[in-house]
């Protein structure tokens, strides 16, 4: 059997692998909705010296199985997101920046509606993919599945509204969706409801497809997905083939309902804050359910686990990051990530060959459009050649060696109705610079010694905002980002630089 060239010799790139079904890892790919980096007892968040912070949320939650899964792998405390939902789905799937993608906001979850219409001081927002991901792409599903993968959808999908290709997770390459279509959340968690908004009038809109034998149940929608999911693992196993598993939970995000299941864990708890608490325990209860299910088919050891989130938490603010879901700030963009083998075992041939030191740590930046490009490599599935993909395979970090320090992200949000409105963010190494298209505003942040974005170093450090500022701009500029309109003139809104550059002239 063929291996991967071993990780830690380091100056060789990860090896593809061989076309033998057994000599190929499984993927679960576990993804929460809108938990933030502190919604969990797992420490994430560091001090500028790698000293683990202790966040005033992290002992408000039990989550037991991410602790288990650190515990087994690697922990990585700078993992970014997108600060809204599809714009982290569509970039994960495709391995392409959502601002290339020209998606940017939330979709509709039924129709092609513009959820970010804006008109601020003369702007308006762009035109930009109201349809969601364009389902032709050579997407990380479908190139799996090409390569002798199962691919299974589990949750929510939020590709592009219903009524669009990308509304069915089974367009871009899924070959079972279990519960995913358009919406971006659950009309209810409870199945007593029927999963539905119905019985507090708010329609049918958010109703979850397909787990009609569950209706009137009182079952909790989380359970019923892991439990679903389960018995897609086990048939696939029975089958004999790879799997990519996508577990895309509704949970954490609003209705905020309780769980029964957990709700007398948390005796100080109540209303909103209690319903949280209990849809992450549940969550990681769910973990916990998936990883002994692994364990129980035989293939935890041949399993890699990925943990991530979508974008920051829209329960309690995530201190001592700044703001939440949505906002331009580290608490709307920063997110949990763990990367571990279902079950580690060193001797492990697919293990000798990605090998992940358990209870590690790593402040390698990774953002959505990593995933395709690094699950391509550790699976042996060739990256498309005839179209961009923007992430980078960061397989290396996982075996112990850093990412380049220097890589940039973009936060583009040329749009309204959120936390924050119609800025973009461009985060390198430890500084952060952020621009207001409204009030033609740049901020600048060091991240690392100033997590809570607190101390802004526009004017005492202008020749480092400029230097962020055009790298920035010419980013935006190769990937075709789109821009705020001027509505007199409908020409584009570009980030001025002005105002940094009167800072530069003074003495």
């Amino acid at each position: 059997m063929k291996r991967f060239t071993l990780c830690l010799i380091g100056l060789l790139p990860l090896a593809t692998l061989s076309a033998a079904g057994k000599s190929r890892p499984n993927i679960l790919f576990f993804l929460v909705d809108d938990m933030g980096t502190t919604d969990t007892s797992v420490r994430f968040l560091e001090t500028p010296d790698g000293r683990p912070i202790d966040a005033p949320l992290n002992s408000r939650y039990r989550t037991p199985n991410m602790e288990r899964l650190a515990a087994q792998g690697r922990m990585f405390t700078n993992a970014h997101a997108y600060s809204v939902c599809t714009p982290t789905r569509a970039s994960l799937m495709s391995g392409k920046e959502a601002p290339r993608l020209h998606i940017t906001t939330w979709t509709h979850p039924q129709q092609v509606i513009d959820t970010g219409n804006i008109e601020k001081n003369g702007i308006t927002g762009p035109a930009w993919r109201m349809e969601g991901l364009d389902v032709s792409l050579p997407t990380l599903p479908r190139l799996l599945s090409q390569n002798g993968y199962r691919t299974i959808h589990c949750g929510k999908a939020h590709f592009g509204p219903t009524a669009t290709p990308a509304g069915d997770p089974k367009n871009i390459g899924f070959q079972v969706n279990i519960g995913g279509g358009g919406i971006g959340a659950p009309g209810s968690y409870w199945g007593t409801k029927n999963f539905s908004a119905a019985w507090r009038n708010g329609g049918h809109e958010w109703d979850i497809p397909g787990l009609e034998k569950y209706h009137g149940q009182d079952v909790f929608l989380t359970e019923v997905l892991t439990r679903e999911l389960c018995g897609s693992l086990e048939k696939t196993v029975r089958d004999g083939k790879p799997f990519f598993a996508y577990m895309a939970h509704y949970a954490v995000h609003a209705p905020f309902e309780a769980d029964a299941r957990f709700a007398e864990n948390h005796p100080d708890l109540k209303g909103a804050d209690l319903a949280f608490a209990t849809l992450v325990e549940g969550m990681d209860k769910s973990l916990g359910d998936l990883l002994d299910k692994l364990n129980q088919l035989g293939v935890a050891e041949n399993t890699l686990v990925i943990f991530y989130s979508d974008n920051g938490s829209d329960g309690p603010l995530n201190l001592p990051l700044r703001s939440k879901k949505g906002s331009r700030f580290e608490g709307g963009s920063r997110v949990p990530m763990i990367a571990a083998w279902a079950k580690p075992n060193p001797r492990n041939e697919l293990q000798k060959a990605l090998p992940i030191a358990p209870g590690s740590r790593d402040g390698s930046m990774i953002v959505p459009a990593d995933f395709m490009p690094t699950l391509l490599a550790v699976t042996g599935t060739p990256v498309p050649k005839n179209t961009p993909v923007d992430g980078r395979d960061f397989s290396p970090a996982l075996c112990g060696k850093p990412e380049d320090a220097t890589k940039g992200f973009l936060v583009h949000f040329p749009h309204g109705k959120h936390t924050n409105v119609l800025f973009s963010t461009w985060k390198e190494g430890a500084y952060k610079l952020i621009y207001q298209y409204e009030t033609r505003e740049w901020s600048l942040f060091d991240t690392r010694t100033d997590i809570g974005e607190k101390n802004d170093l526009l004017k005492s450090d202008p020749k480092r905002a400029m230097e962020l500022a055009r790298h920035m701009l010419a980013h935006m500029d190769a990937i075709g980002a789109q821009f705020p309109i001027d509505k007199a003139s409908g020409a584009q809104v570009k980030p001025d630089i002005k105002p940094i550059e009167a800072l530069l002239e003074k003495p």
